[in-house]
């Protein structure tokens, strides 16, 4: 079980800021996001733009093998505008 965590537009199509997901230990990068995407299908709307994070490093969406403990972290987090 990892916990995922949700940031601006991200939290907004969850609906939520925060869960626990059950994920396999040994997951692709990709894999994991579309585990996210299962649960919340309106997450697909973000997915060219979404910014990755295992356990606080980036992480690009591909096929990256991560070796998950539980408790770990998963954030999503959308691009950020400003100005």
């Amino acid at each position: 079980q990892v916990s995922v965590l949700y940031f601006a537009r991200s939290a907004e199509l969850a609906g939520l800021r925060c869960e626990t997901l059950s994920v396999p230990r040994e997951i692709t990068s990709l894999q994991l996001w579309e585990e996210i995407v299962k649960v919340h299908p309106r997450l697909a709307l973000i997915r060219d733009q979404v910014v990755f994070a295992v356990r606080q490093e980036y992480v690009l969406l591909g096929d990256q093998l991560l070796v998950l403990e539980p408790g770990d972290e998963v954030a999503i987090i959308p691009p950020i505008s400003g100005g």
